[in-house]
């Protein structure tokens, strides 16, 4: 079963099967603004939208901690476009 787990010691949202590290978004941040600059999943694991739950998990952490988020990886943008609900915190 995949897990998605939010690790702010590494600035990023990661995937895991088990315990094998599948995928992750990371991100560099300041004080109230955080910038997804990478999102990657093992291609292997393609198709079933981890990616999208990365980006979801770094959205999530992003309200709790009420901070913006400026979406620079092209994934991360494409799911901002697509997704109406992030704009409360799409820089």
């Amino acid at each position: 079963m995949i897990k998605i787990v939010f690790e702010p010691e590494n600035t990023r949202s990661a995937a895991y099967d088990d315990d094998t590290n599948i995928g992750e978004c990371s991100f560099s941040k300041s004080e109230k603004i955080w910038i997804i600059d990478h999102t990657e999943v093992d291609e292997n694991y393609g198709g079933q939208g981890i990616a999208g739950q990365l980006v979801a998990e770094v959205v999530e952490q992003a309200r709790e901690h009420q901070v913006k988020i400026m979406p620079l990886c092209p994934f991360a943008k494409k799911e901002f476009s697509r997704k109406p609900e992030y704009a409360d915190v799409l820089l």
